[in-house]
């Protein structure tokens, strides 16, 4: 047994050494020719060797070891290599859109809305980044519905359009939660009811012309807008 113990530590012993003696440019050849034919481990492998060896200095070959991280699931890897790029400027917004989703894998919240922030104050206008950040609070404003946390869901479905002026399911939420409002104080102010169907309709109108009738998701969200809008009309006249 000790005799295996030892020739298996030798095994690793001889495998380190190799690898950090392997030829820089020939580790960058064969990972780039194993992320051609989608060989994701093993370009990892290649790359993440390169890095050791040159101390994390290239921030091309950083950004595409990342990219292969994250096709093998290893998000603290990802993450890693991600940061680098960005730290260093590569691909930008590219790197800081790798760099969310490594944070979201790993359930890093908070540093996943600060990413989100700085990388928006980086890349002004990103549509995947925008998206990113006004989708998050269209889920937080969700999940208080579901917690009947009414005012804290109006909130974050505005910070959302805030964020994402055309965000049909932020739109398409607060003119539900303002059109179930209107109904249910219709009961007992109508006046007051009237004032949040306006706030309804708002909201509702702005999202009709965003939608598609050739998208099935989209289309019955459409129907049920325009049935709400029909009904806010006869209301307020």
């Amino acid at each position: 047994m000790k005799k295996l113990i030892l020739s298996i530590a030798l095994c690793c012993a001889a495998t380190s050494f190799f690898a950090q003696n392997a030829d820089p440019a020939q580790l960058v050849n064969d990972g780039k020719a194993a992320l051609e034919a989608k060989n994701y481990q093993e370009a990892y492998t290649k790359f993440s060797t390169y890095l050791t060896q040159t101390n994390n200095q290239d921030s091309v070959i950083a950004y595409n070891c990342g990219v292969c991280a994250d096709k093998i699931k290893k998000p603290a890897e990802a993450l890693k290599y991600f940061d680098i790029a960005v730290q260093k400027k590569y691909n930008l917004a590219n790197a800081y859109i790798g760099k969310v989703s490594a944070l979201k894998d790993l359930k890093k919240n908070d540093e996943y809305i600060a990413t989100l922030k700085e990388g928006l104050e980086v890349n002004p206008g990103n549509k995947t980044l925008t998206k990113l950040y006004a989708t998050y609070y269209v889920n937080q404003g969700i999940m208080a519905q579901k917690a009947k946390k009414m005012d804290a869901a109006e909130e974050a479905f505005k910070q959302a359009i805030a964020i994402q002026a055309d965000n049909v399911n932020a739109l398409n939420s607060l003119g539900s939660l303002y059109y179930s409002k209107g109904a249910n104080t219709m009961k007992t102010d109508v006046e007051k009811a009237k004032v949040e169907f306006k706030e309804a309709k708002e909201y509702l109108g702005k999202l009709i012309p965003l939608l598609s009738v050739d998208k099935p998701a989209q289309k019955k969200m459409m129907d049920n807008a325009k049935t709400m809008l029909n009904f806010i009309d006869s209301q307020l006249k």
